[in-house]
C-alpha cells in the first residue's frame, strides 16, 4: 500500500498515526491528490475570510479560520494539537498562549506601540512559536497575518501568493522589504529570537516560516 505521507513536504509538521487516520476524502491515494485537496479547501477559506472585515484578534476566529481551511480534508481541522512537536510550545499551553497573544496584540494596536507592519510581524512570530495545529500551521499563520495587516490598513504580505503553492521562499524577502536595518527583526521579543535560533538546524522551508 502506498504511504502518501512518506514523501511529506519538509515544511509540514509530521502527523501522528492517529492524526493521519483523520483524513476525510477516501479517494486520496497520492501526495499530489492530498495537496490539491488542501489547496481547494484553502481557496474557499481565503475567499470567505476576505469577503468582509473579520475580527482576527479572537481565539474563536483563529480556530474557525483553520477549520475552514482544512475541514474538507482533515477531521482535526480547527482543533488544537494534543501531542508535542519539534517546534511549538507544550500542547496544554496552547489556549492560554493564544489568548495572551491576542490580548498583547490588541494592546499594541490600542496604544500604537509599533507600526502596523511591526504589529503584524510580531503577531506572526508569536503564532508560529505557539504552533497550535496538528498541521497547516504555516499556511494558517500567514493567512491570519495577512488578515490582520489588512485590518490595520496595510496590504497583504507578498507571501499571500505563496499560500497556494507551499512556496515559502518569498517570506524573508518580504519581511526584509518592509523592515529596514534596525527594524522589526532586530526588535523581536527575546523569546521569539531564541525560538528562531533554535530552528536553524531545520531545512530552509521550515526555517523561513519562523521569520
Amino acid at each position: 500500500m502506498i504511504d502518501i505521507f512518506e514523501d511529506q513536504d519538509d515544511a509540514s509538521t509530521p502527523l501522528t498515526p492517529d492524526e493521519k487516520k483523520d483524513l476525510l476524502p477516501t479517494y486520496i491515494m497520492t501526495r499530489g491528490e492530498l495537496n490539491r485537496a488542501e489547496q481547494r479547501n484553502i481557496f474557499k477559506a481565503e475567499r470567505w475570510a476576505f469577503a468582509r472585515r473579520r475580527n482576527v484578534l479572537d481565539e474563536d476566529f483563529l480556530r474557525d479560520l483553520h477549520r475552514r481551511m482544512f475541514n474538507e480534508v482533515w477531521g482535526w481541522a480547527g482543533k488544537f494539537r494534543l501531542t508535542e512537536r519539534n517546534i511549538g510550545i507544550d500542547a496544554l499551553q496552547i489556549g492560554p498562549a493564544l489568548r495572551m497573544m491576542v490580548g498583547d496584540t490588541k494592546a499594541q494596536i490600542e496604544f500604537k506601540s509599533y507600526s502596523a507592519d511591526e504589529i503584524a510581524a510580531r503577531f506572526h512570530v508569536r503564532l508560529v512559536a505557539i504552533h497550535p495545529w496538528p498541521n497547516g500551521n504555516g499556511r494558517h499563520d500567514r493567512l491570519a497575518t495577512d488578515l490582520l495587516a489588512v485590518q490595520l490598513g496595510r496590504d497583504r504580505f507578498a507571501w499571500g501568493r505563496a499560500v497556494r503553492s507551499h512556496d515559502a521562499e518569498r517570506h524573508p524577502q518580504e519581511l526584509h522589504r518592509r523592515d529596514p536595518p534596525g527594524g522589526i527583526r532586530s526588535r523581536l521579543p527575546a523569546d521569539a529570537r531564541f525560538h528562531a535560533r533554535r530552528q536553524r538546524g531545520l531545512k530552509a522551508s521550515q526555517r523561513l516560516a519562523i521569520i
